[in-house]
């Protein structure tokens, strides 16, 4: 192949890799511990608070960073309770600091961003009998309280933080829901159904639980959804790396 056709087939790769890369599967590549997959028999955390009310209910979950870099495409999975959808109107992501060895919680707040519709996608997850867990009261609502859960995409994110190799990070998630007439309209983060790894996540939900506080309940012990993913232009160049290899193999 002469240098210009490479170029021409590197630049059709990045100009379509944002779309190839927008909604993430098993498979595709990921820099944290291993991706934690949604259960689709598991349950859903209440992690949300409703548009117009201070910010209150913080949910989150570790993972090992395994390539240091920004951290501009993340990827998780949530449900609504008895499947009656509200409208996402915005979704607060931070990234705290976390510390080594069990029982822990997470650390200081090293980044947080808030982001609205236009700046991440949802498309569906799957299907499953699901329950739906709010630890406040805690209400639980045992399976099949709902079937359908999602996948959430936020890509491309501005300003990211920058992870080190090596380092725990904890994820915390809020979704800014608006009520829909006559739906319950409250979302939760699904548990993962892969390995647990490292502490059991974490939730508060100020003033009355102001500190971090280990879920328990029927998700005792279960971590939650989620993936960090490489930023497009390096999933790009890693399928434009297996692309050429299979070309120069080929007789």
């Amino acid at each position: 192949m002469s240098p210009l056709r490479r170029a021409s087939v590197a630049a059709l790769v990045l100009i379509a890799a944002p779309a190839a890369v927008a909604d993430w599967a098993p498979g595709d590549p990921y820099k944290m511990h291993y991706p934690q997959l949604p259960d689709p028999s598991g349950w859903d955390v209440h992690a949300m608070n409703y548009v117009m009310s201070p910010r209150t209910k913080i949910v989150a979950d570790d993972w090992l960073c395994t390539e240091t870099g920004p951290v501009d495409d993340i990827h998780f999975w949530g449900s609504w309770l008895f499947d009656e959808p509200g409208g996402i109107d915005a979704i607060s992501v931070d990234i705290y600091a976390g510390f080594p060895g069990p029982g822990t919680v997470p650390g200081a707040l090293l980044w947080t961003r808030f982001f609205i519709p236009g700046e991440f996608s949802i498309v569906d997850g799957g299907i499953g009998e699901q329950g739906f867990y709010n630890p406040y009261g805690p209400f639980i609502f045992p399976p099949p309280d709902h079937l359908f859960f999602h996948q959430i995409n936020i890509e491309s994110i501005p300003d990211p933080f920058i992870q080190d190799e090596g380092e725990t990070y904890w994820l915390g998630i809020t979704v800014w829901v608006k009520p829909v007439p006559g739906n319950v309209s409250e979302w939760g983060w699904k548990t993962s159904g892969s390995m647990p790894f490292g502490n059991f996540p974490t939730w508060m939900n100020p003033p009355d639980v102001p500190m971090w506080t280990t879920l328990d309940g029927p998700v005792t012990g279960v971590d939650l959804a989620f993936v960090i993913t490489p930023e497009p232009i390096t999933a790009a160049l890693l399928g434009l790396g297996g692309l050429l290899l299979l070309r120069r193999r080929r007789p």
